[in-house]
């Protein structure tokens, strides 16, 4: 079975995402939840030696719209 990346997703860009490492059939639809703690959860695409965030950016736009 293979292992999959999932990230949380932040309240806020202040909060940084965890990441978890699953294993699911290749065939499975990707996870909206952390099976155990129900946090909200994304399937991230590896890429190379870093993680590529599937939907393309970051919430701050700056420092001054961070906590």
């Amino acid at each position: 079975m293979p292992t999959y990346i999932y990230e949380t997703i932040p309240e806020s860009c202040c909060q940084e995402p965890g990441h978890y490492e699953i294993e699911q059939a290749a065939d499975d639809a990707p996870l909206t939840q952390h099976p155990e703690t129900k946090e909200p959860i994304k399937r991230v695409v590896i890429g190379g030696q870093e993680l590529v965030k599937a939907d393309g950016g970051s919430c701050c736009c700056g420092p001054e719209e961070c906590c």
